[in-house]
């Protein structure tokens, strides 16, 4: 097939811009803008709705770090959104219960729920809108009711049983009349409407002020009512996990009240005349960055975008960025990460000669200190099963035969400049009960934690997990470029890279950028339960011609032949260099859209 393949137009208009992985997402965000709201109201907006018409890919009880940057500034800023573990989640307190890895499910890997706390910051101190405005389209969707997708359907009849026989707070809203609805059906969810009406309804009663009242709504969530119940619910309930057996969850009301959103500096790399910016190594956007350093020392431009050599030198890059990612990454307020040491050019220089002709069976994190005593306890840990440990992937769910999930995206970019690129995650209906009167499910994210002392990712109190969630925003000069990101857990920083490195090498637009047939490593430890790792195997689309397949199993990758149109699911909005704004997304799952004028 043609390379510059698009299944539809990129977007260029001069108004505003959205792109998220559901049209309904998208389309109210672009309802903010024409209400006069900027990209911060927008993406406020349409991480709200995410939550109800993508339940199974995150909820009001998830996680999410955004990056964002203002037209009047010349530097983006990270929004902290991921919540921290509970101040009793001790690495001893698990092995007394005889677990060897944090399970996947249910509350005893719930972290501190900071969606919410992000949203509301963000909000805050950027928007522009009163807080009912952005809030009334996720209501009225979980109250009037949604089409539910496909894949949601699927998740709901997988987990029927589970639901029924040991999580009835989740069968009671899942399971309306005790039968999965069908796809495509109208769904609602009201309970999440009347808990976000109450939230409403008291922030507008203390105060007519704006700002008070989206404080009000963040104390309440934190402090008041919704803590309550959480608190209530993790302390009561016994909650058959991926162990295989029951276990409450750890999460207090302290826990939400002592944690709050934060703001702090990107990481960023320059590369191929521009300033690319990921989060910190509390996530995995650093491995983004690695990447882009080893990469910057070969010749991608003349590489076929579909031919092996192209698939084998990024795959082979990944390999060394990710084992990097693995065996050093962790929370920097806890752990010392060498990421200056790691995207140095130097240091890349001496790592880029480790790429060969033929692909490397080895994890080969960089040779520093410590690296192979962690690296020896991580391939230990790694794929460890206790006795009725099921599921694995993003996110994890404790049933046999429910379909991968992954997690949402968006990206915003308004008239004035604005630009917000967030990836919303966690809460997934299918990996936690639901908490009784609150009617959503809390992340399970502390599956990313190791219970072993001598990793950065390591399990310790108040400490955030090592996530996966990872959006990217690109400057030029000093200017918002473009935000981009996608679902995907482990393959988001290879799916967006891969699309960026076609867009910026191969003279494609971003909507062909993204429309190219796309492949992924698996050769990394998962960073989700039962945490196991597939060596040397690539999964690749099978619209990828077959002599690129044939080779890269001649260089001795193991190939999953993937269906077409499956991999990746990538989201842009940005800024053209003429000024003009421009916005594509991916059309695998059909659901993903991007709206602008």
């Amino acid at each position: 097939m043609r390379a510059d393949f698009t299944t539809r137009p990129e977007l260029v208009g001069s108004f505003g811009m959205v792109s998220s992985t559901h049209w309904l997402a998208s389309a109210v965000g672009m309802s903010m803008l024409e209400l006069g709201g900027n990209a911060f109201d927008a993406a406020v907006a349409v991480g709200f709705t995410l939550q109800i018409v993508e339940p199974h890919l995150n909820g009001p009880g998830g996680d999410v770090p955004i990056i964002f940057q203002r037209a009047d500034s010349h530097e983006p800023t990270v929004l902290c959104g991921q919540g921290v573990a509970p101040k009793v989640a001790a690495i001893d307190h698990f092995r007394e219960l005889g677990l060897k890895l944090v399970p996947g499910t249910g509350l005893l890997p719930a972290v501190v729920p900071g969606s919410f706390g992000a949203w509301m910051l963000l909000l805050r101190d950027h928007g522009t809108l009163p807080l009912r405005t952005v809030l009334e389209p996720a209501i009225g969707y979980a109250q009037n009711g949604f089409p539910l997708l496909p894949e949601t359907a699927q998740t709901i009849e997988a987990t029927r049983d589970l639901f029924i026989d040991a999580w009835p707070s989740s069968a009671g809203i899942w399971l309306p009349n005790g039968q999965a609805p069908l796809s495509g059906g109208r769904f609602s969810t009201p309970s999440i409407a009347d808990t976000y009406r109450r939230i409403l309804e008291e922030a507008e009663g203390k105060s007519a002020d704006r700002e008070e009242q989206i404080e009000t709504a963040r104390s309440t969530f934190y402090q008041g009512f919704v803590a309550e119940a959480i608190d209530r619910f993790c302390r009561a309930f016994e909650a058959l996990d991926s162990s295989g057996r029951r276990h409450r969850g750890l999460l207090s009301g302290d826990d939400l009240a002592a944690w709050q959103a934060s703001y702090e500096p990107t990481l960023a790399l320059d590369y191929a005349g521009y300033r690319v910016h990921k989060t910190g190594p509390w996530g995995q956007g650093p491995v983004f960055l690695q990447q882009l350093a080893l990469l910057s020392g070969f010749d991608l431009a003349n590489m076929d975008p579909l031919g092996d050599r192209f698939v084998h030198t990024i795959v082979e890059c990944a390999k060394l960025a990710f084992a990097d990612r693995d065996v050093f990454y962790g929370d920097p307020a806890f752990a010392d990460v060498p990421i200056k040491t790691l995207l140095s050019p130097e240091h890349n220089e001496r790592r880029r000669r480790l790429v060969g002709e033929e692909a490397s069976e080895q994890m080969r994190p960089s040779d520093l200190p410590g690296a192979a005593e962690r690296l020896e306890a991580l391939l230990h840990l790694s794929g460890v099963e206790d006795a009725a440990e099921i599921g694995g992937g993003e996110p994890t769910f404790a049933d046999i035969g429910a379909p991968g999930g992954d997690t949402c995206h968006l990206d915003v970019v308004d008239r004035f400049g604005n630009l917000v690129s967030a990836t919303p995650s966690g809460g997934w209906l299918q990996s936690s009960p639901a908490v009784p009167g609150l009617g959503f499910n809390l992340t399970t994210r502390g599956q990313m934690f190791w219970l072993d002392e001598t990793q950065p990712s390591s399990l310790a109190p108040g400490k955030r997990p090592r996530t996966t969630l990872t959006p990217t925003l690109i400057t030029k000069d000093g200017r918002p470029w473009i935000g981009m990101g996608t679902p995907g857990g482990d393959q988001q920083d290879q799916w967006t890279l891969t699309v960026l490195l076609h867009h910026l090498h191969h003279a494609m637009n971003m909507q062909a950028a993204i429309d190219c047939p796309i492949f992924h490593s698996v050769d990394m430890i998962s960073s989700f339960h039962p945490r196991g790792r597939e060596p040397n195997r690539i999964a690749i689309e099978k619209r990828f011609p077959e002599m690129t397949i044939n080779a890269l199993e001649k260089r001795g990758h193991q190939i999953d032949r993937e269906t077409d149109w499956s991999l990746g699911k990538v989201c842009a909005a940005g800024v053209r260099k003429d000024g003009l704004l421009r916005a594509a997304a991916t059309p695998r799952l059909m659901q993903a859209y991007a709206i602008g004028r």
